[in-house]
């Protein structure tokens, strides 16, 4: 089972940061997960909010920005111990970062429109190009899923699952030639997992910071557990 670090270490340092991934690489961990967004001006950023208040303390919306207003906003506000400020990266800075990971994944948050997602994903595609066999493009928006497949994308490609749907997700991750499902921890049991596999789905699962917990999940057979603290799982699994 594969330790991904999700949004880079955000329970061990600012989440989605130049700062969090070089702390990740520095672990020894070659597997993470981090979100990523389209601003005004067409570049693609990594953030998970689609505001920038919870981290970085301002009430700004991030399909208003453009790549010149990243340098304004700290993401490392509410981390006293952090040792320098952490700006809002862009994709290509972070790909830059973690040329030699093992594992990616890429999750796409969701947009208004199909039009959105169409240039979404051509412009992704594009900056993945060089890192294919390393990388999952994931999401829980269909739309995401659906320009994947109508550009006929050679990424791989997962879906997020957050809500109780069983065996439905698996046919809908068929339906968008999906080769991974991302589950909730909640969701999971052992026959989820067995489902998954008898389809010819990886599994990851997340957000999975209790040790017992994770320790039962590699005895279920997934292969890759999101956690906030890949520090603590590494000394512990």
């Amino acid at each position: 089972m594969q330790i991904i670090g999700h949004r880079g270490a955000r329970g061990e340092a600012p989440e989605n940061t130049l700062g969090g991934f070089r702390y990740l690489h520095d672990l020894g961990i070659r597997a993470v997960e981090f979100d990523v967004r389209q601003l005004a001006d067409a570049a693609l950023t990594i953030i998970h909010d689609d505001n920038l208040l919870r981290t970085a303390g301002i009430n700004y919306a991030v399909k208003d920005c453009t790549q010149d207003d990243l340098c304004r906003f700290n993401q490392a506000k509410h981390w006293e111990s952090w040792p320098q400020p952490e700006n809002v990266p862009l994709l290509g800075q972070v790909l830059s970062l973690i040329h030699d990971f093992e594992h990616i994944e890429v999750e796409v948050k969701a947009v208004e429109t199909e039009q959105e997602a169409e240039k979404l994903i051509a412009h992704l595609q594009q900056q993945l190009q060089p890192f294919q066999q390393q990388i999952t493009i994931t999401s829980f928006d269909l739309k995401i899923l659906n320009a994947l497949k109508s550009q006929q994308s050679a990424f791989k490609r997962g879906l997020l699952v957050e809500i109780p749907i069983g065996e439905h997700a698996i046919e809908v991750a068929h339906q968008y030639d999906c080769a991974r499902i991302g589950w909730k921890d909640a969701l999971v049991n052992p026959s989820i997992v067995e489902l998954s596999h008898q389809a010819g789905l990886a599994v990851s699962i997340w957000t999975v910071n209790d040790i017992d917990r994770a320790k039962q999940l590699h005895d279920y057979g997934v292969e890759g557990l999101i956690t906030d603290f890949p520090k603590v799982m590494l000394e512990n699994l």
